[in-house]
């Protein structure tokens, strides 16, 4: 919890070189376009810092030019300090996505690359709707995308285009030599393999105290677990690692690496704050799903994709955190018409006995979520007190 920015008092400022800081210690913000309630990336920072709003990202992201946009396991806000390791991710992304679209039958999509390169050196940054009028689309939802919008895709995953921010949520796109200092862009400076393999597991062990070599992987999402095993192997023989025994929720005991010394810093930690904050599903504290579930004894699977009549909570169920303990889920969304954050259910963890004591601090909690969200009230439905799953 302490690596997650979860284990002290949710307080302080929240905008600028503050905001930055937070981002950077938690290595990334992961984005998702769902407003049930609030984004993603929202929730994730006002859960840490309830001063915080969503133009204070804006301003840092579009404005300050402090972060960039692109993907870790999925599409993230990373501190621009990071861009350097990232061309190791440019590199890969551009041999795996050309090998995938085309499998996919993303045709015509690779002819397009000079033509969007050339219009947005001509007019400058794009959204996708401003090319490929005349293209056919691919069938199919989400990814009804014509070639044009497929190579914007691919030239920001590869990076010779940047994200420069967003119109609602829908990208815009800008040429990297524009946006990234000139000697940072991909091609202007050598990509170091090895030297960017051991950034990315330092890094993320740096944000996760101890971890498995698949688990140091699975953090950014770039190295490989042949690599990240590797790494650790090397960091063990030299001592700048140490293999320590963690002890699950359900009692098993699993092997980890860790810094050497990390035993004794954790012996007599600091109370977690006691009020109840409700966590993205996207949180860094539950982004691996499996490791939250051997940590805390959580099993959490988003329902966003599940048949209404096959959800076991719902579609989109935020997990609730007290003090260092998982001890529930609501299903809650913004009636924004009404101005009404509307709870439909809450089911508590096995074991946790709902007290009157903790819906008053749930109510607390609600009522801050309710106006970060710029709603006028919370409304219970009759039955949301549900019995645990």
């Amino acid at each position: 919890m302490d690596r997650h920015a979860l284990a002290e008092q949710p307080a302080g400022p929240a905008k600028g070189p503050d905001l930055l800081h937070l981002i950077h210690r938690l290595g990334f913000v992961q984005l998702d376009s769902i407003n049930t309630v609030a984004r993603a990336h929202d929730m994730i920072l006002f859960s840490r810092r309830p001063s915080y709003r969503p133009n204070d990202l804006k301003r840092l992201y579009e404005h300050d030019r402090g972060l960039f946009e692109h993907w870790t396991h999925d599409a993230a806000m990373i501190p621009m300090a990071f861009y350097p390791h990232w061309h190791l991710r440019f590199r890969r992304d551009a041999e795996m996505l050309r090998a995938r679209w085309r499998n996919w039958r993303r045709d015509g999509f690779e002819q397009q690359f000079e033509t969007v390169l050339r219009h947005i050196r001509d007019h400058g940054p794009v959204c996708s709707a401003d090319l490929g009028q005349d293209e056919k689309k691919s069938a199919g939802g989400w990814w009804d995308w014509h070639p044009s919008k497929t190579a914007l895709e691919y030239l920001w995953r590869s990076g010779a285009l940047t994200v420069v921010g967003r119109r609602g949520f829908q990208k815009r796109y800008d040429l990297t030599e524009r946006v990234i200092d000139t000697h940072l862009c991909p091609g202007m400076m050598e990509c170091d393999h090895q030297a960017t393999v051991d950034w990315l597991c330092n890094a993320a062990l740096d944000r996760l105290g101890f971890a498995t070599s698949g688990e140091l992987a699975a953090f950014w999402d770039t190295v490989t677990a042949a690599e990240a095993k590797e790494w650790c192997k090397q960091a063990l023989t030299r001592g700048d690692l140490q293999e320590i025994e963690i002890e699950c929720a359900d009692g098993r005991m699993r092997r980890a690496v860790a810094r050497p010394g990390l035993a004794d810093q954790a012996a007599d930690p600091a109370p977690a704050p006691g009020r109840i904050r409700v966590l993205s599903p996207f949180d860094p504290m539950l982004r691996d799903r499996n490791r939250a579930q051997r940590l805390f004894g959580f099993h959490y699977r988003i329902e966003v994709f599940v048949p209404e009549a096959k959800r076991i909570y719902g579609y989109y169920v935020f997990p609730l955190l007290e003090k260092d303990r998982l001890i529930g889920r609501i299903d809650m969304k913004a009636h924004r018409d009404e101005g009404t954050l509307r709870v439909r259910a809450l089911w508590p963890e096995r074991g946790v006995r709902w007290s009157h004591a903790r819906t008053r601090r749930l109510e607390a909690e609600l009522d801050r979520v309710r106006r970060f969200a710029g709603l006028d009230r919370v409304a219970f439905d009759a039955d949301w007190l549900r019995a645990p799953v």
